[in-house]
């Protein structure tokens, strides 16, 4: 087995093209940021769909980290609801 050094970022060396390795990298922090939330405030999966407005299923899938059911937006709209204030920062490519 070869090891390969990360470029820093794990959609990028798994193959992805840099404009979706940038939209999954986003996503997988929304969806970090949510779990951390629901984990911090104690909250069944029931209690936190309630809370962000969509159904007990979309926060498994969220939970167990299916990145692939998920839009940028509904993620935001989803922390919005749950008093989270998300802010976008955009950099210069190296």
């Amino acid at each position: 087995m070869e090891n390969i050094k990360s470029g820093g970022n794990v959609f990028t060396d798994l193959g992805f093209p840099q404009e979706e390795s940038d939209k999954l990298t986003i996503k997988s922090h929304l969806m970090m940021e949510i779990e951390s939330y629901i984990k911090e405030k104690g909250m069944t999966q029931i209690q936190a769909s309630e809370l962000m407005g969509v159904s007990r299923p979309r926060i498994s899938d969220v939970m167990r980290g299916r990145i692939d059911k998920f839009t940028i937006d509904a993620l935001v709209d989803m922390l919005s609801r749950a008093g989270r204030k998300v802010a976008v920062t955009v950099e210069h490519a190296a």
